[in-house]
Protein backbone atom coordinates (compact mmCIF):
# COMPACT_ATOMS: atom_id res chain seq x y z
CA UNK A 1 0.00 0.00 0.00
CA UNK A 2 1.24 3.74 -1.03
CA UNK A 3 1.97 5.48 2.56
CA UNK A 4 4.22 8.04 1.19
CA UNK A 5 2.98 11.32 2.87
CA UNK A 6 1.61 14.41 0.69
CA UNK A 7 4.06 17.20 1.11
CA UNK A 8 3.11 19.40 4.02
CA UNK A 9 2.85 23.50 4.46
CA UNK A 10 5.07 25.77 2.53
CA UNK A 11 8.50 26.04 4.31
CA UNK A 12 8.87 28.81 7.07
CA UNK A 13 10.15 32.34 5.98
CA UNK A 14 14.02 32.95 5.63
CA UNK A 15 15.84 33.58 8.55
CA UNK A 16 15.94 37.30 8.57
CA UNK A 17 20.31 36.67 9.50
CA UNK A 18 20.59 34.88 6.05
CA UNK A 19 18.80 37.08 4.09
CA UNK A 20 19.38 40.66 4.67
CA UNK A 21 21.59 40.87 1.36
CA UNK A 22 18.84 39.43 -0.43
CA UNK A 23 16.37 41.60 -2.88
CA UNK A 24 13.19 41.58 -0.87
CA UNK A 25 10.34 39.73 -1.47
CA UNK A 26 6.84 39.93 -2.27
CA UNK A 27 3.88 37.78 -1.95
CA UNK A 28 2.33 36.77 -5.26
CA UNK A 29 -0.28 34.16 -6.06
CA UNK A 30 0.66 30.69 -5.88
CA UNK A 31 0.17 28.81 -9.26
CA UNK A 32 -2.34 25.63 -8.73
CA UNK A 33 -0.02 22.48 -9.55
CA UNK A 34 0.19 18.71 -8.35
CA UNK A 35 2.39 18.60 -4.82
CA UNK A 36 5.16 16.08 -5.25
CA UNK A 37 4.79 13.31 -2.38
CA UNK A 38 7.52 13.54 0.11
CA UNK A 39 8.55 9.78 1.12
CA UNK A 40 9.78 11.43 4.86
CA UNK A 41 7.98 14.19 7.07
CA UNK A 42 9.01 16.95 8.95
CA UNK A 43 12.07 16.00 11.02
CA UNK A 44 11.62 16.31 14.57
CA UNK A 45 14.80 18.78 16.50
CA UNK A 46 18.27 16.93 16.36
CA UNK A 47 16.65 14.49 13.16
CA UNK A 48 17.35 14.67 9.49
CA UNK A 49 14.66 14.07 7.30
CA UNK A 50 15.08 12.20 3.50
CA UNK A 51 14.71 14.39 0.28
CA UNK A 52 13.30 11.75 -1.88
CA UNK A 53 10.02 12.35 -3.62
CA UNK A 54 7.44 10.31 -5.31
CA UNK A 55 5.88 10.94 -8.57
CA UNK A 56 2.01 10.67 -8.59
CA UNK A 57 2.24 8.16 -11.70
CA UNK A 58 0.83 4.62 -11.05
CA UNK A 59 3.01 1.39 -10.14
CA UNK A 60 4.77 0.39 -13.03
CA UNK A 61 4.45 -3.52 -11.31
CA UNK A 62 6.88 -5.72 -10.04
CA UNK A 63 9.68 -7.54 -11.36
CA UNK A 64 12.40 -7.51 -14.27
CA UNK A 65 11.00 -5.21 -17.33
CA UNK A 66 13.02 -4.79 -20.54
CA UNK A 67 14.58 -6.57 -23.65
CA UNK A 68 16.29 -8.55 -19.86
CA UNK A 69 12.75 -8.93 -18.58
CA UNK A 70 11.30 -12.60 -17.75
CA UNK A 71 8.41 -11.64 -19.92
CA UNK A 72 9.00 -11.05 -23.72
CA UNK A 73 8.67 -8.16 -24.84
CA UNK A 74 7.81 -6.12 -21.61
CA UNK A 75 8.05 -2.50 -21.61
CA UNK A 76 10.58 -0.43 -19.74
CA UNK A 77 9.60 1.45 -16.62
CA UNK A 78 8.49 4.79 -16.69
CA UNK A 79 11.07 7.50 -15.52
CA UNK A 80 14.59 7.64 -16.77
CA UNK A 81 17.13 4.66 -16.44
CA UNK A 82 20.95 4.57 -16.42
CA UNK A 83 21.04 4.52 -20.89
CA UNK A 84 19.12 8.52 -20.49
CA UNK A 85 21.20 9.84 -17.92
CA UNK A 86 24.84 8.30 -19.52
CA UNK A 87 23.32 10.51 -22.53
CA UNK A 88 22.44 13.46 -21.19
CA UNK A 89 25.58 13.64 -18.75
CA UNK A 90 27.88 12.26 -21.20
CA UNK A 91 29.06 9.66 -18.92
CA UNK A 92 30.85 6.28 -20.36
CA UNK A 93 29.52 2.88 -19.55
CA UNK A 94 32.67 1.41 -17.82
CA UNK A 95 35.00 3.11 -15.16
CA UNK A 96 35.11 3.41 -11.24
CA UNK A 97 35.83 -0.18 -10.73
CA UNK A 98 38.00 0.47 -7.92
CA UNK A 99 36.05 3.22 -6.37
CA UNK A 100 33.22 2.46 -3.33
CA UNK A 101 30.43 4.56 -3.05
CA UNK A 102 28.45 4.42 0.20
CA UNK A 103 24.77 5.67 0.83
CA UNK A 104 23.82 7.07 4.73
CA UNK A 105 20.19 6.49 5.58
CA UNK A 106 18.22 5.34 8.58
CA UNK A 107 17.06 2.14 9.71
CA UNK A 108 17.17 -0.83 7.65
CA UNK A 109 16.18 -1.32 3.87
CA UNK A 110 15.23 -5.48 4.32
CA UNK A 111 15.05 -5.68 0.76
CA UNK A 112 17.67 -3.53 -0.53
CA UNK A 113 19.92 -6.38 -2.45
CA UNK A 114 17.13 -7.82 -3.58
CA UNK A 115 15.34 -4.76 -5.40
CA UNK A 116 18.77 -3.68 -6.48
CA UNK A 117 18.97 -6.85 -8.42
CA UNK A 118 15.84 -6.25 -9.97
CA UNK A 119 16.71 -2.64 -11.32
CA UNK A 120 20.48 -3.49 -12.40
CA UNK A 121 18.76 -6.64 -14.51
CA UNK A 122 16.07 -4.57 -15.91
CA UNK A 123 19.15 -1.94 -17.15
CA UNK A 124 21.40 -4.82 -18.58
CA UNK A 125 23.95 -3.72 -15.63
CA UNK A 126 26.16 -6.32 -13.97
CA UNK A 127 25.12 -7.92 -10.70
CA UNK A 128 26.12 -6.07 -7.78
CA UNK A 129 25.97 -8.81 -4.90
CA UNK A 130 27.01 -9.84 -1.27
CA UNK A 131 28.51 -12.41 -3.03
CA UNK A 132 30.36 -11.64 -5.60
CA UNK A 133 31.79 -8.91 -3.36
CA UNK A 134 30.17 -5.53 -5.17
CA UNK A 135 27.12 -4.79 -2.08
CA UNK A 136 27.81 -4.83 1.24
CA UNK A 137 24.98 -3.69 3.83
CA UNK A 138 26.19 -3.06 7.46
CA UNK A 139 25.06 -0.72 10.48
CA UNK A 140 25.97 2.04 12.34
CA UNK A 141 29.16 0.26 14.35
CA UNK A 142 30.19 -1.47 10.51
CA UNK A 143 28.41 -4.62 11.50
CA UNK A 144 26.35 -7.15 9.34
CA UNK A 145 24.20 -7.78 12.42
CA UNK A 146 22.30 -6.65 14.12
CA UNK A 147 20.60 -4.15 12.08
CA UNK A 148 18.26 -1.63 13.00
CA UNK A 149 14.75 -1.73 12.83
CA UNK A 150 13.01 -0.16 9.45
CA UNK A 151 12.55 3.69 9.74
CA UNK A 152 9.16 4.46 8.23
CA UNK A 153 9.22 4.51 4.21
CA UNK A 154 13.15 5.36 4.43
CA UNK A 155 13.46 1.62 2.19
CA UNK A 156 12.32 4.28 -0.81
CA UNK A 157 15.05 6.54 -0.30
CA UNK A 158 17.72 3.60 0.19
CA UNK A 159 16.42 2.20 -2.95
CA UNK A 160 16.76 5.55 -5.11
CA UNK A 161 20.25 5.90 -3.43
CA UNK A 162 21.62 2.73 -4.37
CA UNK A 163 19.67 2.62 -8.19
CA UNK A 164 21.03 6.24 -8.62
CA UNK A 165 24.52 5.38 -7.87
CA UNK A 166 24.52 2.21 -10.14
CA UNK A 167 23.46 4.45 -12.92
CA UNK A 168 25.96 6.90 -13.02
CA UNK A 169 28.76 4.23 -12.09
CA UNK A 170 27.81 0.39 -12.46
CA UNK A 171 31.21 -1.06 -11.49
CA UNK A 172 31.52 1.42 -8.34
CA UNK A 173 31.42 -1.09 -5.59
CA UNK A 174 28.14 -0.18 -3.19
CA UNK A 175 28.13 0.50 0.78
CA UNK A 176 25.16 0.52 2.36
CA UNK A 177 25.25 2.02 6.22
CA UNK A 178 22.32 2.10 7.76
CA UNK A 179 21.96 4.41 11.08
CA UNK A 180 20.05 3.41 13.99
CA UNK A 181 17.62 6.26 13.55
CA UNK A 182 17.28 9.17 12.01
CA UNK A 183 19.39 11.74 14.50
CA UNK A 184 22.21 13.48 13.72
CA UNK A 185 24.54 11.58 15.92
CA UNK A 186 23.69 8.45 14.01
CA UNK A 187 23.81 9.73 10.25
CA UNK A 188 26.93 11.19 11.15
CA UNK A 189 28.18 8.18 12.95
CA UNK A 190 27.26 5.81 9.84
CA UNK A 191 29.50 8.54 7.74
CA UNK A 192 32.53 8.03 10.09
CA UNK A 193 31.93 4.59 9.61
CA UNK A 194 31.35 4.60 5.85
CA UNK A 195 34.82 5.78 5.64
CA UNK A 196 36.59 3.83 7.98
CA UNK A 197 35.33 0.98 5.73
CA UNK A 198 36.94 2.07 2.76
CA UNK A 199 34.29 4.31 0.96
CA UNK A 200 35.94 6.64 -1.61
CA UNK A 201 32.78 8.81 -1.52
CA UNK A 202 30.00 9.12 0.70
CA UNK A 203 26.35 10.23 -0.72
CA UNK A 204 24.13 11.39 2.25
CA UNK A 205 20.68 12.31 0.75
CA UNK A 206 19.17 13.84 3.67
CA UNK A 207 19.09 17.14 5.93
CA UNK A 208 17.38 19.32 8.20
CA UNK A 209 17.54 23.42 8.23
CA UNK A 210 21.05 24.24 9.65
CA UNK A 211 21.23 26.23 13.27
CA UNK A 212 22.93 26.98 16.01
CA UNK A 213 23.22 22.83 17.11
CA UNK A 214 24.27 22.06 13.19
CA UNK A 215 28.30 22.79 14.17
CA UNK A 216 28.22 19.85 16.56
CA UNK A 217 28.20 17.12 14.12
CA UNK A 218 30.19 19.17 11.31
CA UNK A 219 33.24 16.27 11.97
CA UNK A 220 31.56 13.59 11.21
CA UNK A 221 31.43 14.86 7.49
CA UNK A 222 35.09 16.59 6.98
CA UNK A 223 37.47 13.56 5.38
CA UNK A 224 40.17 14.68 3.49
CA UNK A 225 40.79 12.27 0.50
CA UNK A 226 37.02 11.02 0.76
CA UNK A 227 34.25 13.05 -1.65
CA UNK A 228 31.15 13.79 0.96
CA UNK A 229 28.33 14.68 -0.81
CA UNK A 230 24.85 16.13 0.80
CA UNK A 231 21.57 16.80 -1.20
CA UNK A 232 20.56 20.65 -0.90
CA UNK A 233 17.05 19.81 -0.44
CA UNK A 234 13.62 20.42 -1.30
CA UNK A 235 12.19 23.33 -0.02
CA UNK A 236 13.10 25.57 -2.40
CA UNK A 237 14.92 29.12 -1.54
CA UNK A 238 15.22 28.86 2.40
CA UNK A 239 17.12 28.43 5.48
CA UNK A 240 20.10 26.11 4.32
CA UNK A 241 19.87 22.61 5.38
CA UNK A 242 22.77 20.66 6.80
CA UNK A 243 24.97 18.50 6.06
CA UNK A 244 24.49 20.38 2.87
CA UNK A 245 25.53 23.54 4.23
CA UNK A 246 29.20 22.36 5.73
CA UNK A 247 32.03 23.73 3.21
CA UNK A 248 34.15 20.34 3.60
CA UNK A 249 30.61 18.68 1.81
CA UNK A 250 29.59 18.73 -1.98
CA UNK A 251 26.26 20.29 -1.78
CA UNK A 252 23.88 18.74 -4.48
CA UNK A 253 21.31 20.48 -5.84
CA UNK A 254 18.81 19.71 -8.46
CA UNK A 255 16.98 20.44 -12.33
CA UNK A 256 14.26 19.64 -14.54
CA UNK A 257 16.13 17.64 -17.17
CA UNK A 258 13.49 17.12 -20.44
CA UNK A 259 14.73 15.40 -23.66
CA UNK A 260 15.26 18.41 -26.54
CA UNK A 261 15.74 18.12 -30.37
CA UNK A 262 18.98 20.52 -29.48
CA UNK A 263 22.77 19.17 -29.98
CA UNK A 264 23.04 18.16 -25.99
CA UNK A 265 19.35 16.34 -27.00
CA UNK A 266 18.49 17.73 -23.61
CA UNK A 267 17.43 20.82 -21.65
CA UNK A 268 17.71 21.72 -17.87
CA UNK A 269 16.46 24.50 -15.79
CA UNK A 270 16.31 24.80 -12.05
CA UNK A 271 14.14 22.46 -10.32
CA UNK A 272 11.78 24.40 -8.55
CA UNK A 273 11.91 22.78 -5.04
CA UNK A 274 15.82 22.51 -4.62
CA UNK A 275 16.82 24.27 -1.82
CA UNK A 276 19.37 27.13 -2.00
CA UNK A 277 20.18 29.40 0.32
CA UNK A 278 22.99 31.64 1.92
CA UNK A 279 24.02 29.88 5.54
CA UNK A 280 23.79 31.76 8.76
CA UNK A 281 26.48 29.32 10.39
CA UNK A 282 28.85 28.71 8.14
CA UNK A 283 31.34 31.00 7.37
CA UNK A 284 32.58 31.48 3.14
CA UNK A 285 35.04 29.36 1.88
CA UNK A 286 38.37 30.77 0.32
CA UNK A 287 36.70 28.99 -2.89
CA UNK A 288 33.83 30.45 -2.94
CA UNK A 289 33.13 33.70 -4.26
CA UNK A 290 29.74 35.17 -5.32
CA UNK A 291 28.94 38.38 -3.86
CA UNK A 292 25.53 38.05 -2.33
CA UNK A 293 25.86 35.65 0.57
CA UNK A 294 28.92 36.21 2.83
CA UNK A 295 28.54 33.05 4.26
CA UNK A 296 28.90 29.88 2.41
CA UNK A 297 26.04 29.25 -0.37
CA UNK A 298 24.48 26.40 -1.13
CA UNK A 299 24.40 24.55 -3.93
CA UNK A 300 28.00 23.74 -5.80
CA UNK A 301 26.70 21.38 -8.37
CA UNK A 302 23.63 19.63 -9.74
CA UNK A 303 21.61 17.06 -11.88
CA UNK A 304 18.32 15.64 -12.11
CA UNK A 305 16.07 16.05 -9.12
CA UNK A 306 12.79 17.06 -10.67
CA UNK A 307 10.05 14.00 -9.91
CA UNK A 308 8.05 15.05 -12.79
CA UNK A 309 11.20 14.32 -14.95
CA UNK A 310 12.16 11.37 -12.43
CA UNK A 311 14.12 8.32 -12.28
CA UNK A 312 12.98 4.75 -12.44
CA UNK A 313 13.20 3.07 -9.12
CA UNK A 314 12.09 -0.46 -8.05
CA UNK A 315 11.09 -0.51 -4.00
CA UNK A 316 8.86 -3.29 -2.51
CA UNK A 317 9.18 -2.60 1.27
CA UNK A 318 7.01 0.40 0.65
CA UNK A 319 6.41 1.19 -2.94
CA UNK A 320 4.72 -1.11 -4.94
CA UNK A 321 7.20 -1.97 -7.18
CA UNK A 322 8.38 0.61 -9.83
CA UNK A 323 7.86 3.92 -9.64
CA UNK A 324 9.29 6.87 -10.76
CA UNK A 325 11.51 9.18 -7.61
CA UNK A 326 13.43 12.62 -7.70
CA UNK A 327 14.70 14.95 -5.03
CA UNK A 328 17.75 16.05 -4.75
CA UNK A 329 17.87 12.60 -3.34
CA UNK A 330 18.45 11.65 -7.02
CA UNK A 331 21.31 14.00 -7.68
CA UNK A 332 23.37 13.20 -4.61
CA UNK A 333 23.88 9.64 -5.50
CA UNK A 334 24.14 9.92 -8.83
CA UNK A 335 26.94 12.85 -8.61
CA UNK A 336 28.75 10.42 -6.18
CA UNK A 337 28.85 7.88 -8.99
CA UNK A 338 29.98 10.52 -11.86
CA UNK A 339 32.95 11.59 -8.88
CA UNK A 340 33.74 7.88 -9.06
CA UNK A 341 33.92 7.98 -13.32
CA UNK A 342 36.21 10.59 -12.42
CA UNK A 343 38.95 8.78 -10.05
CA UNK A 344 39.67 11.72 -8.21
CA UNK A 345 37.75 11.37 -4.94
CA UNK A 346 41.61 12.29 -2.82
CA UNK A 347 41.29 15.97 -4.21
CA UNK A 348 38.04 16.87 -2.36
CA UNK A 349 38.62 18.05 1.66
CA UNK A 350 35.75 20.46 -0.02
CA UNK A 351 33.84 21.51 -3.37
CA UNK A 352 36.78 23.35 -4.54
CA UNK A 353 37.63 21.22 -7.44
CA UNK A 354 34.16 22.00 -9.22
CA UNK A 355 35.12 25.66 -8.94
CA UNK A 356 38.21 25.09 -10.38
CA UNK A 357 36.92 23.46 -13.39
CA UNK A 358 33.26 25.00 -13.35
CA UNK A 359 34.23 25.91 -17.31
CA UNK A 360 33.39 22.06 -17.64
CA UNK A 361 30.07 21.60 -16.31
CA UNK A 362 26.68 21.98 -18.35
CA UNK A 363 25.61 25.64 -17.08
CA UNK A 364 22.36 25.26 -16.22
CA UNK A 365 20.26 28.15 -16.93
CA UNK A 366 16.40 29.34 -16.55
CA UNK A 367 14.10 28.64 -14.11
CA UNK A 368 14.02 29.69 -9.74
CA UNK A 369 13.04 28.19 -6.45
CA UNK A 370 11.66 30.86 -4.91
CA UNK A 371 7.93 29.82 -5.02
CA UNK A 372 5.72 32.39 -3.84
CA UNK A 373 8.66 35.36 -3.07
CA UNK A 374 9.25 37.85 -5.91
CA UNK A 375 13.38 37.32 -5.79
CA UNK A 376 13.95 39.65 -9.00
CA UNK A 377 16.06 37.53 -10.87
CA UNK A 378 19.06 36.82 -8.15
CA UNK A 379 21.16 34.20 -8.64
CA UNK A 380 20.78 32.91 -5.24
CA UNK A 381 16.88 31.58 -6.22
CA UNK A 382 17.25 31.55 -10.23
CA UNK A 383 19.61 29.50 -12.69
CA UNK A 384 21.19 32.19 -14.51
CA UNK A 385 24.56 32.06 -16.61
CA UNK A 386 27.35 31.39 -14.55
CA UNK A 387 27.22 30.09 -10.49
CA UNK A 388 23.89 30.26 -8.66
CA UNK A 389 22.35 28.75 -6.06
CA UNK A 390 19.60 26.44 -7.19
CA UNK A 391 22.04 24.39 -9.68
CA UNK A 392 25.17 25.55 -8.42
CA UNK A 393 28.18 25.74 -11.09
CA UNK A 394 25.97 23.79 -13.38
CA UNK A 395 25.61 19.78 -14.16
CA UNK A 396 27.78 16.93 -15.11
CA UNK A 397 29.13 17.38 -19.23
CA UNK A 398 30.86 14.29 -18.68
CA UNK A 399 33.42 13.27 -15.56
CA UNK A 400 36.00 15.55 -16.58
CA UNK A 401 34.83 18.01 -14.26
CA UNK A 402 34.99 15.81 -10.86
Amino acid sequence: MHRIRRRFAAVAAVAATAVAFVPAVSAVPAAAEPLPQEVCGPAAAGFARCFAEVDSRPSGGFGVRGAAGTTAGTALPDGYGPADLRSAYRLPATGGAEETIAVVDSGDAPNAEADLAVYRKTYGLAPCTTENGCFRKVNQRGDAKPLPPRDGDWPVETALDLDLASAACPQCKLLLVEGDDAQFASLGAAVDTAVGLGATIVSNSYGAPESSASGDFAAHYRHPGVAVLASSGDEGFAVPNAPAAYDSVVAVGGTSLVKAGNARGWTESAYHDATSGCSAWVGKPAWQTDPNCPGRTVADVSAVADPETGLAVYETTVETGWTVVGGTSASAPFVAGVIALAGHHDQYPDASRLYAHAAQLNDVVGGDNAGTQECGGDYLCTAVAGYDGPTGNGSPAGPAAF
